[in-house]
């Protein structure tokens, strides 16, 4: 009988923020894949738990696709987890996940922390339909993304790294306009959590006098002319 593969969301700042589930889960595998081991041991040393560690990042998960497929098999129970939030979402885990489901092994996936939902629910922007894109192409394709941004009639959700947060909002202003709704939220359950709301020209002026650091998420108000102008060529 195979093992199966429990995807397991850890905190994204605040570790009280980890379920009941997922530390027995972590708890009982036989072995659990960190995308950075030294970061997870901290957190596995918070908890109390003592479980074998193995690298499975973004560099590496080709090479040790095989190997894990393999261990499933023969019986061994393997929770995946990332550095912070829930492995797949911008994080690696889709590679294994899909060779798993093409082997017909068992996945589980808990849910549990990941950083657009509380930045979605606390931007204040209609929340009942929405669109993620995570991070942009850096290069490639990102003038082609900016451009289905335009059309983008749902609220949108995308991640970005401080360096290149005023960078990203002047790309958005330029391709939807100054005066479209925005909010920025940076360092999301940790001590300085900070939520910034106003419209990309606003949010412009505010971070271009301000140094930024922590992880960032910002979430876009949609095209709210998309219907109208279908409407009126209609």
């Amino acid at each position: 009988m195979s093992g199966r593969l429990f995807i397991v969301p850890t905190p994204i700042g605040n570790l009280e923020d980890i379920t009941l589930r997922a530390i027995n889960t972590l708890k009982e595998v036989d072995l659990i894949l960190a995308e950075d081991t030294r970061t997870s041991s901290f957190l596995l040393k918070h908890l109390g738990i003592s479980k074998p560690l193995k690298s499975y990042h973004q560099h590496n998960e080709h090479k040790i696709l095989d190997e894990l497929i393999t261990q499933l098999n023969s019986g061994k129970n393997i929770a995946l987890i990332s550095d912070a939030g829930t492995p797949g979402i911008s994080d690696p885990g889709f590679l294994l996940i899909r060779e798993a489901i093409e082997k017909k092994i068992s996945i589980i996936s808990l849910p549990g922390a990941t950083a657009f939902v509380p930045a979605l629910i606390n931007s204040g922007l209609p929340c009942n339909e929405f669109s993620f894109y995570g991070f942009l192409p850096q290069k490639k394709g990102r003038q082609t993304r900016l451009k289905l941004l335009e059309l983008e009639e749902k609220t949108f959700i995308v991640y970005e790294s401080p360096f290149r947060l005023v960078k990203l909002l002047q790309e958005l202003q330029k391709h939807l306009g100054a005066s479209r709704k925005a909010c920025v939220c940076r360092e999301l359950t940790k001590l300085f959590e900070e939520t910034k709301r106003g419209t990309l020209e606003e949010l412009i002026l505010f971070y271009n006098s301000k140094p930024v650091k922590g992880e960032i998420v910002v979430v876009v108000q949609g095209n709210k002319n998309i219907n109208l102008e279908t409407e009126i060529n209609e």
